[in-house]
């Protein structure tokens, strides 16, 4: 077993047990903070329920009305002209609504072109270099009570675009150059 495989495997009960033994020296009753937590997160878990409920709504409306689609065929000559793969256009799309969905579509490209094609590596690292944005804002925002979101949805999305962007550079270079 590899150092990097070792160290994976015991980081986390490493720093929970680091955790635990650090509250109780700075004597914080971890067991009762622990469980105050546990109620706070049941409770923020039923006020997202609406929050999630919509925007599930909105992914499905999305996906069955054939927008998607739509737009893939309007962008192909503009995607071809920069050399972005037009498999990977739908993926990087998804992923900032869905996390789920743009997981279905990863293992969809991985199966189809392998996951040691271009696609397949690349399909992986905008999988791990985007967020789920348009999620991360409703559901949490929404459970928070925050209304102006304007500047983070700008921020979100920027972010997004320079993980697709970068992820197409970063495996032309490390893998086809």
């Amino acid at each position: 077993m590899s150092i990097v495989q070792s160290f994976s495997i015991w980081f986390i009960p490493f720093l929970i047990g680091f955790i635990l033994l650090y509250g109780t020296y700075k004597k914080v009753p971890t067991y009762e903070t622990f469980v105050e937590g546990g109620k706070e997160g049941f409770s923020i878990a039923i006020n997202i329920i609406p929050f999630l409920v919509g925007m599930l709504v909105a992914i499905s409306v999305f996906r069955a009305s054939g927008a998607l689609d739509y737009i893939m065929m309007a962008m192909r000559p503009l995607f071809s002209l920069f050399h972005i793969p037009a498999e990977v256009v739908p993926l990087g799309l998804m992923r900032t609504i869905s996390g789920t969905g743009a997981l279905g579509m990863t293992s969809d490209l991985i199966a189809t072109y392998g996951p040691d094609s271009f696609i397949g590596r690349l399909a992986s690292t905008i999988q791990g270099s985007t967020d789920t944005t348009f999620y991360v804002l409703t559901v949490y925002f929404g459970a928070v009570g925050i209304k102006k979101m304007k500047y983070a949805l700008k921020v979100g999305l920027l972010a997004d675009l320079i993980g697709f962007l970068a992820s197409i550079a970063v495996i032309s270079l490390l893998f086809y150059s």
